[in-house]
Formats: structure tokens, C-alpha cells, sequence
């Protein structure tokens, strides 16, 4: 649950929840008009563009949902566990999800389908990575599930029932932090374009090499003589 949560896992899950925020904006705004990460209203969009013989958005749509698969199938791959852990190779992780937002960005400039592709499989690959089977899920690419705790945890209270307070708190804080990353990416788009989505780059590259660096740290000093 959320109350054995390190603090590494909840600085690590407000930037990542910024990152998706930032990636989802560039996306709707983007030429494609569409979310990246928000999967239940691009199924929505794919069914209808089927229905509406609309071949080419319908090719597009499911490009990018097998994309957010394809990203979270290379995360199991990479970290090989759900169990969120200090020692898993997020690192790793985090730098293809960085160069993959890196090369996003001149594939969106050119309106060319890879660009959201890539980006729609970089949010695969962070979601996959922030879950967990031990109780405490961890999403940062959609707040829905988030939203959905929160309202669970009120109506506990209503009924007298005690409040997990620090779930309570972890919800609020993806949520709070994927809608500052939106508001960030929509005044970044507004004012540089594509280059916005170097943004969530730079906050990836950078989480994954702290996340390096507090690692090594940690392993020294467990290693260090009494």
C-alpha cells in the first residue's frame, strides 16, 4: 500500500505523472488532435472511425494503441518484476523513454504517424514500469484510476470508515502533477511547438540517471563495513 511506499517512489511518481501530462497536451494539440495516453477514448475514437469507414485515422488509432502495448511489453522485458523495488532497472527504462521523446519530436514536425507512435510507446513503457501487484498502483500515464481511488476513499469516509490518508495523498499527487504537466505542455506548445515534448525528455533522462545515482548510493552504503 501507498504507507510503505519509499520516498524515492513518490518524487519518482510526481515527475513521471508531469511527463504524461506534458506528452498528452503536445498530443491533442498536436496535428493528430488526438490524446497519447488516454487509451479509453482512443478505443472510443477507433471504434467510430471503423464504423465510419475512416480507414486511415482507424490505421492510426490502432497504431498507437498496440504502440502503449508494445512500450509496456518492453518494460517487462527490461524490469522483469511488478514488484516495485529499489535495485529494478528503471534506469534504463527511463533513458529509452527519454531518447524515444527525443526522437519523437522532428517525427511530429513532420506530421509523420511514428511521432505520436513513439510517443504513445514511451507512455507505455513508464506506466508499465510504476506498477506494482503489491497494492499499490502506481499510474502516471492517465489519472482515471486515480480519480476513481479518490472517489472510493470519500465514500469510505461517509460511511465512517477510516481514510488511507497516504493513498489519499499519492492520488492527489499524480493528479495534481499530471494537470500542472498539461498546463505546462500546453503554454510550452503554444510558444516552441514540438520542442515541448524536449521538456518531458529532459525530466525522464534526468529521473533515470538520479534514479542511478541514488541507487549506487544506496548499494554503497549497505556495503560499507560496520
Amino acid at each position: 500500500m501507498a504507507e510503505r511506499l519509499a520516498t524515492w517512489v513518490w518524487v519518482g511518481a510526481a515527475a513521471l505523472a508531469s511527463v504524461a501530462g506534458i506528452v498528452n497536451v503536445v498530443g491533442f494539440l498536436g496535428f493528430q488532435q488526438q490524446a497519447v495516453t488516454h487509451l479509453t477514448g482512443n478505443t472510443s475514437l477507433l471504434a467510430a472511425a471503423l464504423v465510419g469507414g475512416d480507414a486511415g485515422m482507424a490505421l492510426g488509432l490502432g497504431a498507437m494503441l498496440l504502440a502503449f502495448v508494445a512500450g509496456s511489453m518492453l518494460s517487462g522485458l527490461i524490469v522483469q518484476d511488478s514488484t516495485l523495488r529499489l535495485g529494478r532497472r528503471y534506469g534504463v527504462v527511463l533513458t529509452i523513454e527519454s531518447l524515444m521523446l527525443l526522437a519523437a519530436v522532428p517525427l511530429f514536425r513532420q506530421q509523420h504517424l511514428a511521432g505520436p507512435i513513439l510517443a504513445a510507446t514511451a507512455c507505455g513503457l513508464q506506466n508499465a514500469m510504476a506498477t506494482t501487484y503489491s497494492g499499490a498502483l502506481v499510474r502516471t500515464s492517465h489519472v482515471s484510476g486515480m480519480f476513481t481511488d479518490l472517489g472510493i476513499m470519500l465514500g469510505h469516509s461517509l460511511r465512517g470508515l477510516p481514510l488511507a490518508r497516504r493513498r489519499l495523498a499519492l492520488c492527489s499527487l499524480v493528479i495534481s502533477f499530471f494537470f500542472l504537466g498539461g498546463v505546462v505542455g500546453a503554454v510550452l506548445y503554444g510558444g516552441i511547438g514540438y520542442a515541448a515534448l524536449y521538456v518531458p525528455a529532459a525530466l525522464t533522462g534526468g529521473t533515470g540517471l538520479g534514479y542511478f545515482l541514488y541507487r549506487q548510493f544506496t548499494m554503497l552504503r549497505d556495503t560499507e563495513p560496520l
